[in-house]
């Protein structure tokens, strides 16, 4: 039996422990996760729940490896909830990373984690793709424009909504809708191998 969701904290609770932390208060961050937990789990969840049948990383496994990440983090500099939820996305980002790795390094061949670029990263068809080559691709885009690879985090890793993503990079909404559009145009194209036109224009100067 599933358990019931936890109540949505007070309005500013979890920026205000955020700020605690901040202040050096690393009791501030076990406070924090009770509140934080669900909207973790939702989204580990989402990452995960198009994966291969039998992989060994679960929902809880990932939250867990995040967690970890996020209390060595316990006292940087976080601005308030958005900005919490972006580092986040950033830190199981790089655990299903690693994950990949290792399972590549013990099994060649299949041992990747794919994942389906559905509508929000897909072109006219929805593909799937190794982890480690949307990886790679996203570093080969943040070497063309960062925010873009940020908007990626916050928006397929993070689940963020456009505002949430907006206030975390401290943009508008209409840019974080602009990026996200070009960034999903610049990866399809890098993950169909298909050429870019902007690439080919100058090629042909």
């Amino acid at each position: 039996m599933e358990s019931e969701r936890r109540p949505d904290p007070p309005a500013g609770e979890v920026t205000r422990l955020l700020g605690e932390c901040t202040s050096g208060d690393r009791s501030a961050f076990e406070r924090l996760v009770p509140l934080v937990y669900d909207d973790l789990r939702g989204i580990a969840h989402r990452r995960l729940r198009s994966e291969r049948e039998g992989h060994t990383l679960s929902t809880t496994a990932l939250v867990h490896e995040a967690y970890l990440h996020l209390v060595d983090q316990a006292t940087a500099t976080w601005q308030d909830r958005a900005h919490f939820f972006a580092v986040a996305a950033t830190v199981i980002r790089q655990v299903l990373i690693d994950y990949a790795r290792s399972r590549g390094a013990r099994k060649r061949g299949g041992g990747a984690i794919h994942i389906p670029l559905r509508d929000e990263l897909s072109g006219k068809e929805p593909r799937t793709v190794e982890l480690l080559a949307l990886d790679e691709a996203l570093t080969n885009l943040a070497r063309y424009d960062p925010r873009l690879e940020q908007v990626v985090e916050c928006r397929f890793f993070g689940g963020m909504s456009v505002r949430d993503t907006a206030a975390a990079l401290d943009v508008s909404e209409r840019t974080v809708e602009r990026d996200w559009a070009r960034a999903k145009a610049h990866l399809y194209r890098t993950l169909a191998a298909e050429p870019d036109p902007e690439d080919e224009a100058r090629a042909r100067e």
